[in-house]
C-alpha cells in the first residue's frame, strides 16, 4: 500500500512539473510577454515601411500599455517604419519608427495598417 501511495505521488509530481509555464495563470511567462514602459527594441531590425491610414491618428507610448507615457502619435500619413510585436494591454502592439515626427515607440496594433508588425519581438 505505501508503494502505491509513492506511485501516486511521483505521478502526481511529474505531472504538475510538465505543464508548460505558458499555460499556467499567472506565471511569470504570461507577464513578461509585454514591453514594459520604457522598454525599446534594439535598432537594425525593421520589417517593413507603411503609411499611417488617412483619418487614423493613434499615440505612440513608451510601452505595451495605456498606462504608459504617450511619447508622440502617428497621424494621418506619416510614413511608420514596423520593427515587431509583442503582447500587451488588450492584445498586440507594435514597436516602430515614425520617420515623419523623428519618435520611437509603441502601438496597438488594432490602430495600424496591416495591424502593425507580423514579426515577434522575442518577449
Amino acid at each position: 500500500m505505501r508503494a502505491t501511495r509513492r506511485a501516486k505521488l511521483a505521478a502526481l509530481v511529474i505531472g504538475v512539473l510538465a505543464v508548460p509555464t505558458g499555460l499556467v495563470a499567472g506565471t511569470a511567462g504570461t507577464a513578461s510577454a509585454s514591453a514594459y514602459c520604457g522598454k525599446a527594441v534594439a535598432q537594425g531590425g525593421y520589417e517593413r515601411t507603411v503609411k499611417m491610414t488617412a483619418g487614423v491618428s493613434a499615440n505612440i507610448r513608451s510601452g505595451s500599455s495605456t498606462s504608459c507615457a504617450i511619447v508622440g502619435w502617428a497621424d494621418h500619413q506619416d510614413t511608420l517604419v514596423y520593427s515587431c510585436y509583442t503582447l500587451g494591454e488588450g492584445g498586440t502592439w507594435t514597436y516602430l519608427y515614425d520617420q515623419s515626427d523623428d519618435q520611437l515607440g509603441w502601438v496597438k496594433d488594432s490602430l495600424l495598417p496591416y495591424n502593425g508588425a507580423n514579426t515577434y519581438c522575442g518577449f
